[in-house]
């Protein structure tokens, strides 16, 4: 008999967050100016009101990943967690973000943010409201729309540091919002309907 494996406790579905850095999630591609051994990633940006229904369990899921891997006590006998945590939102190190250090990004200032991002063997699954796979030729979702996004928060310590991450495993189409500066394509009921052998001057 199959055994079912726990849930990671950073797991979580984010519903109606708006969505920024759309391009991301087809191609995995390199950071400009990282390292010549980073590898590509799926990347985009998830932009949280502070009054998101979900923000605190948000970021209690962030303490719970750093208290699952920093366990024991330091030297005053306090929880280890505690102190490593604090030290990272000192450093924002931790995966929820503070939009007011984005000025110049489209809905960034006056909430929060996350960058969670996939290797380029773990593609996120990217779907519509009815679960049909979506891609970039389709043209959603964009930057500016809604989404509903799986992530996982994961606590890291290693050669390059500790840190708090957020993993991104999919994302859903919620609902259309004001595009960012990237834009997003024009709908067909954008344009006129145009008769078989119209000319230049139809349209002057």
């Amino acid at each position: 008999m199959a055994t079912t494996q726990p849930t990671p406790i950073g797991r979580i579905l984010l519903k109606n967050v708006r969505l920024s850095f759309a391009q991301g999630l087809f191609e995995a591609t390199v950071i400009p100016g990282a390292d010549a051994t980073a590898k590509p990633k799926y990347n985009c940006g998830l932009i949280v009101p502070p009054d998101h229904p979900q923000y605190n369990a948000l970021i209690e899921k962030q303490k719970a990943v750093a208290r699952e891997k920093w366990t024991g006590k330091d030297k005053a006998g306090k929880p280890l967690w505690e102190g490593v945590y604090l030290a990272l939102e000192k450093k924002d190190r931790l995966a929820v973000h503070d939009g007011d250090a984005k000025p110049s990004y489209d809905g960034y200032p006056g909430n929060f943010f996350l960058s969670p991002s996939a290797l380029e063997n773990a593609a996120p699954t990217v779907i519509d409201l009815d679960r049909s796979l979506l891609s970039a030729k389709l043209g959603r979702p964009y930057s500016g729309c809604y989404v509903n996004a799986a992530i996982e928060l994961w606590a890291q310590d290693n050669n390059f540091g500790q840190r708090v991450n957020a993993r991104l495993r999919g994302i859903q189409f919620f609902a259309d919002g004001d595009s960012f500066s990237a834009g997003r394509p024009a709908d067909a009921d954008e344009f006129e309907s145009v008769e078989e052998g119209a000319g230049a001057d139809d349209f002057a």
